[in-house]
């Protein structure tokens, strides 16, 4: 599905996460995008995307997002949404985890939105 507008890349991404659409979720994604990873270092490109979100995939959790604030300008937007997210580990234990985004998409020529910088922590991820 094409993201017609910023906002519809968290809403999209939230849909395809809970329904475990690992290739969904990379369509959302610029070639080149980054993925920051908390804890952990950035990682860049489709295939790194990729490596990180099978390990994401893997906890099969349900995740909910509200979008707090969108800030753009003509084809760059800025992302802050809170979200939750409930899973199980390959182990059995419960995963409970939340955050605030700080993501940043792009308009594409064909005038989806997609993400260059994904930021699921924002700001904690910078300390």
């Amino acid at each position: 599905m094409k993201t017609e507008t910023p906002e519809q890349a968290h809403e999209l991404f939230v849909q395809y996460f809970n329904a475990g659409d690992l290739e969904a979720i990379l369509a959302l994604y610029e070639p080149n995008a980054t993925l920051v990873k908390y804890p952990g270092p950035a990682v860049q490109g489709h295939e790194a995307i990729r490596e990180a979100m099978v390990e994401f995939l893997s906890i099969k959790g349900h995740m909910k997002l509200t979008i707090d604030r969108v800030l753009s300008t003509d084809d760059v937007a800025l992302l802050f949404s809170s979200w939750t997210l409930r899973g199980t580990s390959a182990d059995g234990t419960p995963v409970v985890s939340s955050g605030q985004t700080s993501d940043v998409v792009r308009r594409q020529a064909d005038g989806s939105w997609l993400f260059v910088i994904d930021n699921p922590h924002g700001a904690a991820a910078a300390r």
